[in-house]
């Protein structure tokens, strides 16, 4: 008879015990502990699932022979900048993302080129599981981004043993599961959703892909903190972790890699979302400074994203407060670094913030993650306080250290070139050495190198 036991499983980390606990000793989350009933089975060699124990062979790396193509290129540019160039044959990957955010759209566009592909003469077999949809539904969606090609299949199966079935029947060289947490496994006694059932599954997936060389997407939910739903080790277990972010009322999406174990991570797409599906912005930098006009309180910095250089407007807004402790807000960069430039502006420069309320925004909905808006974050709040518009036509790239002084980023060369492109004039960076300086003087700006938080101050809010 098989071997009946219940645990208590943490929903948010995967933490296990054998009672109840208010608040999970992992990742301190309180209410988060369900009850699971764990079935352990004798395995039978019949059943699909075993492929978890499938046979392995022992070769020399000299004599493994790549196919005949080892990535997939899509028709989105944006996707396979994130992936490194496309696609690569048996991997398994991650899209997550908001309820609503365009996964489903964005995986359903991808098919259509995917299924374009030739491989040994024929082209290649996508099999679409819409386990949160019916076909017809899902074949709306593709009629209205005309994406129906011949060799895309679809299903609206749930259990994992039953898509194993279908995969043995139908051979796709490309797997979709939409999405991992309304999949389940027979084996496993609790509901659909729950952290067993995704580690489970997910790794059923995994070997499928391994095994059989079948490219693999799956898409997952995220919590309401923004963390991928499921256990930690769902994120371990896949190749490639690809975050969809963005508000889904708002026109503008960012594709973002954080794991990738064939090419960069913290890679960025940029999508917009039309009636007709996603559309490639090529040039987000344009995009995002489309309604700059150099008003007061408003800075332009270079930052890199990746391989990728992005132009981005810092907006600060300086207002008296009536309250005893005055607001900070940061909108699209970190709120412990908006602190510590507003404590170099108290402390090198002079300023009193103590009664005055801080509002800092990024334009276009894009977090800046890099330290090198420092400097334009710093003189954009002084331009709100001063009322003193820095020239739209200069761009501010720095570090600001504790003691004021601005320090060294890198690719400083790419930075510039990216904004003589879009048309700046001028730029206020950190000094550089001798040899960056004889490669800065082939580029057309009027380039000021500062070393102190002051000398930005000056040369930034002068008006020629």
């Amino acid at each position: 008879m098989a071997k009946v036991k219940t645990k208590w499983v943490c929903q948010s980390c995967g933490y296990e015990t054998v009672s109840y606990l208010g608040r999970c000793p992992e990742c301190s989350q309180f209410g988060t502990f369900v009850e699971e009933t764990i079935t352990t089975l004798k395995l039978d060699s019949s059943k699909p699932t075993n492929l978890l124990c499938g046979d392995s062979k022992i070769a020399k790396i000299k004599e493994i022979e790549l196919d005949e193509k080892v990535r997939f290129k899509t028709n989105i540019e944006e996707l396979n900048r994130v992936l490194g160039g496309g696609f690569v044959q048996g991997s398994l990957s991650l899209l997550a993302g908001d309820p609503g955010i365009g996964k489903s759209t964005l995986v359903l566009q991808t098919t259509k080129s995917i299924c374009d592909i030739k491989l040994n003469g024929s082209n290649l077999k996508v099999l679409y599981v819409c386990a949160e949809e019916s076909p017809l539904q899902v074949k709306l969606r593709a009629k209205r981004l005309q994406v129906e090609p011949d060799s895309l299949y679809l299903t609206n199966q749930t259990c994992i043993d039953e898509v194993i079935n279908q995969i043995d029947n139908i051979k796709p060289d490309f797997l979709i599961i939409d999405s991992i947490q309304s999949v389940f496994c027979a084996n496993v006694a609790s509901s659909a959703g729950s952290v067993s059932q995704i580690r489970e599954c997910t790794n059923v997936l995994m070997r499928i892909a391994k095994q059989k060389n079948i490219t693999t997407i799956i898409i997952g939910h995220v919590t309401k903190e923004g963390n991928i739903a499921g256990p930690k080790v769902l994120e371990h277990m896949v190749d490639c972790v690809i975050n969809f972010e963005g508000d889904k009322y708002k026109q503008y999406r960012i594709l973002r890699c954080i794991k990738n174990r064939f090419g960069a991570i913290s890679e960025v797409g940029v999508f917009k979302m039309e009636d007709d599906g996603l559309l490639e912005i090529n040039s987000p930098s344009q995009m995002l400074l489309e309604q700059h006009q150099g008003a007061s309180g408003s800075a332009v910095v270079a930052t890199l994203e990746g391989s990728r250089i992005f132009l981005h407007e810092i907006q600060a807004l300086v207002g008296s407060t009536n309250y005893a402790n005055p607001r900070r807000v940061a909108v699209g960069l970190e709120y412990n670094r908006l602190l510590q430039v507003l404590a170099v502006l108290e402390k090198k420069v002079g300023l009193n913030l103590s009664k005055q309320d801080v509002y800092v925004n990024v334009v276009g909905g894009i977090d800046i993650v890099e330290p090198s808006y420092d400097l334009a974050l710093a003189l954009a709040i002084i331009s709100s306080i001063r009322e003193i518009p820095i020239r739209p036509d200069t761009i501010l790239i720095g570090e600001v250290g504790l003691l004021g002084e601005i320090r060294f980023v890198d690719n400083i060369e790419r930075r510039l070139k990216e904004a003589q492109k879009l048309g700046f004039k001028r730029a206020i960076i950190p000094k550089v050495g001798d040899k960056t300086s004889a490669k800065l003087s082939e580029i057309n700006l009027e380039i000021k190198q500062v070393s102190k938080l002051t000398e930005a101050i000056i040369q930034g809010l002068k008006q020629d």
